[in-house]
């Protein structure tokens, strides 16, 4: 048995063308009560000195406008609901950018499937396209005539192929345009008779440059060449291609595995003429507005959560000093809009990857992948951010409530559920891998068991056992049996059945007196209705969009906009 060459490594590039407020507090107050049960928060009344209590209603004023929805903003104080426009004007903007980029990507990546596909064809000896997992040699014969094929298809290219290619000089050993390379061990030795091997494991690294004009020595070794693609569709695009041929014999099994990979990298072409086209910016103006866009909403979200904290602060401060008390986390939370937050990770993500976008657009960077996850993330998260504007109608705010009510539960449920699910895991792959093509790896049991617990490829799973060994057969079978009843009978109906009892609690209290924190009770004791006029006052001055501290002391002109 002679020892093979551990891979044989074909390298090929292509370039193609183609608050703080004091009160004295009256103590006869502290054990009124409302109507609802929950105990009445004292106010500031005889003992204090004059205007205390006109500023505790202030307070309350600006807590109830904080919390007040956009359409109540307008009518307490006629300011119009440009956050709320803005918000629609870049879920317009952001999506057709969106829109956009995935047909540029999506042309992209098919031109890359299609070159990929059509080499496969050139350069691989008899290739099926399904044959890509099993295409292999098993002959000392095979290998040098699918090497030899290699290299003859690579120097006729130019005379066969239908498309637009040229050889790049320069990628491959001593300047060439391919080289064929070769991975064998430094020194070794195998006696199958004797059952005994002497192997150096160091590994060298054989390389020939091979140019299309002239005759190769060692026509067993090639590596990348690059060609240009030039068409229509891509008429100002120049893509690099980098194609790799290896012929792996690793596992020294008597197979050897033949792959092909691609990688392409977009450049600009140097002097693009095309009678009748001009040079077209809109997309990148249109890319520059939206990083505008972005940036503004940024700015805004970031103003309001800062002023939400400022007046977290205050309330905190007016109950510590005047009544004496601690507000929980609860409810000091409560001053922090998650929706903003989300927003701003919205934004940033719509930033970066616009960025990126408009370096692409100039030829500049290749980084599709990167470019699509960023702005398909920040969509996601944009369109997600509409219900929070439709979750200010009692009706329509059934989901998010429901959710909110149930993600703690099912965070603690979760965790326990995904131990149980990770011993499944390992398990299945360690002693089913070697015998079922779903079990291979840790990834792809995973996504076995995902889809056994929504009921897909049940029989596939169980038909595709190998009964090579009737004790792992056995054990397959109550493993599968065992993860189907656990997850599908408990699990599952367990974790349904925390959403549905979230909702029905959520149903009752709305038939129900329910707890009113200190907060909400305290700015219950405000009546004042959005149209009472009372939330109006001097208004502000122009540079009070971008900035947080208040210019008077007037409690009209510190209300903050949630």
């Amino acid at each position: 048995l002679a020892l093979f060459p551990t891979n044989y490594v074909v390298h090929i590039s292509l370039p193609s063308l183609l608050l703080s407020h004091v009160f004295l507090v009256n103590s006869e107050h502290v054990h009124h009560r409302h109507s609802h049960g929950n105990p009445r928060l004292p106010t500031a009344t005889v003992g204090g000195w004059l205007g205390a209590e006109q500023e505790e209603e202030a307070l309350r004023r600006k807590l109830k406008y904080f919390f007040m929805s956009p359409c109540d903003k307008f009518h307490a104080k006629g300011r119009k609901p440009f956050k709320l426009g803005l918000q629609l004007l870049k879920i317009i903007i952001v999506t057709v950018q969106l829109v956009l980029f995935g047909l540029s990507n999506q042309m992209v990546v098919t031109f890359k499937e299609e070159n990929t596909m059509s080499f496969k064809h050139i350069f691989l000896k008899d290739y099926d396209e399904g044959s890509d997992d099993t295409l292999a040699v098993y002959t000392q014969s095979d290998v040098y005539e699918h090497i030899f094929y290699t290299v003859d298809q690579y120097l006729m290219l130019p005379e066969t192929t239908v498309g637009r290619y040229a050889y790049v000089y320069g990628v491959g050993v001593n300047g060439s345009a391919l080289s064929l390379c070769q991975q064998y061990y430094k020194k070794g030795s195998i006696d199958p008779a004797n059952d005994t091997f002497n192997i150096d494991p160091h590994v060298i690294t054989d390389c020939v440059g091979v140019n299309p004009l002239s005759v190769p020595r060692a026509p067993f070794v090639f590596k990348p060449f690059t060609m240009k693609i030039c068409e229509e569709c891509l008429i100002c695009c120049s893509f690099h291609l980098i194609l790799q041929i290896v012929l792996d014999n690793k596992a020294h099994s008597g197979k050897v595995r033949i792959s092909l990979e691609n990688q392409a990298f977009i450049k600009e072409c140097k002097d693009p003429s095309v009678s009748g086209h001009a040079e077209n910016y809109t997309r990148v103006t249109f890319d520059v507005v939206v990083v505008i866009v972005c940036i503004l909403s940024l700015v805004l979200c970031g103003r309001s959560i800062l002023r939400g904290i400022i007046l977290q602060a205050e309330f905190v401060e007016f109950f510590k000093t005047n009544l004496g008390r601690k507000v929980s986390w609860d409810e000091r939370m409560e001053f922090i809009n998650g929706w903003y937050i989300l927003l701003i990770i919205s934004d940033v993500l719509t930033v970066i990857g616009s960025i990126i976008k408009i370096g692409i657009e100039s030829k500049n960077l290749s980084s599709y992948d990167e470019c699509g996850i960023l702005l398909g993330t920040s969509t996601l998260l944009v369109w997600v951010g509409v219900i929070r504007y439709l979750s200010f109608f009692q009706k329509y705010n059934i989901l998010i409530v429901t959710l909110r009510a149930a993600f703690p539960n099912v965070i603690r449920f979760c965790s326990c559920v995904a131990v149980i699910y990770l011993g499944y895991c390992f398990c299945g792959w360690i002693v089913l891998g070697p015998y079922h093509v779903k079990f291979r790896s840790l990834s792809m049991v995973s996504e076995c068991l995902f889809s056994l617990i929504n009921g897909d490829d049940m029989f596939v799973t169980f038909s595709e056992m190998q009964e090579s060994s009737t004790l792992v057969w056995v054990f397959s079978q109550v493993y599968l049996y065992t993860f189907i009843s656990l997850f599908i009978y408990m699990v599952l109906s367990l974790f349904i059945a925390l959403i549905t009892g979230a909702y029905e609690t959520i149903k009752h209290q709305t038939q129900e007196p329910y707890h009113i924190t200190d907060l909400h009770a305290f700015i219950a004791e405000c009546t004042d209705t959005p149209s009472s006029g009372m939330y109006r006052g001097l208004e502000t001055s122009p540079c009070s969009l971008f900035c947080c501290c208040d210019r008077t002391t007037t409690y009209e002109d510190v209300l903050l906009v949630n």
